[in-house]
């Protein structure tokens, strides 16, 4: 993210933190007044995103995720990262192959970076609902 997030999280890469990670974005979107349906679709990118670090990140070890949140003007930016091995393909994996498609095809725009230092940085972007009218009163 370019300017500081409004909210950063480090957890541990376990597959009990991807619930608290969903919760948290339950918080950012009442406090934004972001619709059920938009909702559910970032949670489920972002639990992807989570589910990918916990599956594939450290194989049989253990590492953390950072999961970033800003709002900026009308989007919302969610950056999920991990500090592990990065992606590659693996014949032993327990998923379809289809959450970077599912990712991309739910966020307004989704990139997947190797940060410096190792590891796998999604970055998500979700347009937000523009704020409501406020009706005047004479």
């Amino acid at each position: 993210m370019t300017d500081l997030p409004d909210l950063e999280l480090t957890l541990p890469a376990r597959a009990e933190n991807v619930g608290v990670v969903r919760h948290l974005l339950g918080g950012v979107a009442e406090a934004l007044d972001i619709d059920r349906e938009q909702l559910d679709d970032m949670r489920l990118a972002v639990s992807e995103a989570c589910a990918n670090a916990v599956v594939h990140a450290y194989g049989d070890g253990s590492g953390l995720m950072d999961v970033d949140i800003a709002a900026r003007g009308a989007e919302l930016l969610i950056n999920v990262r991990d500090h592990g091995g990065g992606m590659a393909p693996r014949t032993d994996s327990p998923g379809l192959g289809v959450g970077l498609p599912l990712m991309a095809s739910l966020a307004e725009s989704m990139e997947l970076l190797t940060p410096p230092g190792g590891g796998t940085e999604v970055r998500m972007r979700f347009r937000l609902p523009p704020p409501p009218v406020q009706e005047l009163r004479a």
